[in-house]
């Protein structure tokens, strides 16, 4: 539901990714700036709760529910119909509704450079933060001789 853009793109998953990841400092300062243009803007959702988190039982090949996660959520639409949704985990309304006003202009505008550069930057960053962990991993990792 979530995952597809209104017109159809196949990047709009993609987005969200980056958007729930990103530094909540940096996001929070480019939503403020993008609220200029919005207008009125009608909130759907805003609020916490637990979701499920999905986990696959490789040996089994059969998915389970590890536990639950404190998630807040918003969702958010402009007076042209346009919605905006936003995802992260943690209690942090502020950030989500952030998410939310940065995924409403996507919608609303489509690409813009202000977003197009941070979504850029933040990927660069994702990516350099899990290499650095997997090197942690990989630097924790025994091997063993079986017999």
């Amino acid at each position: 539901m979530f995952n597809e853009t209104p017109s159809g793109g196949s990047t709009h998953g993609a987005t969200l990714d980056i958007l729930a990841r990103a530094r909540p400092a940096l996001l929070k300062a480019l939503a403020e700036t993008l609220l200029e243009g919005v207008g009125e803007i009608s909130v759907i959702t805003n609020r916490t709760g637990l979701v499920m988190v999905p986990m696959r039982d490789t040996v089994e090949n059969v998915d389970f529910h590890l536990g639950e996660v404190l998630v807040s959520e918003a969702h958010i639409a402009d007076a042209a119909g346009y919605v905006g949704y936003g995802m992260v985990t943690g209690r942090d309304l502020e950030r989500a509704m952030a998410m939310a006003v940065v995924d409403l202009r996507l919608a609303a505008t489509g690409e813009q450079p202000a977003i197009t550069t941070f979504l850029a930057e933040e990927r660069a960053h994702q990516a350099a933060e899990d290499t650095a962990r997997m090197r942690q991993v990989e630097a924790t990792r025994v091997e063993m001789e079986t017999f």
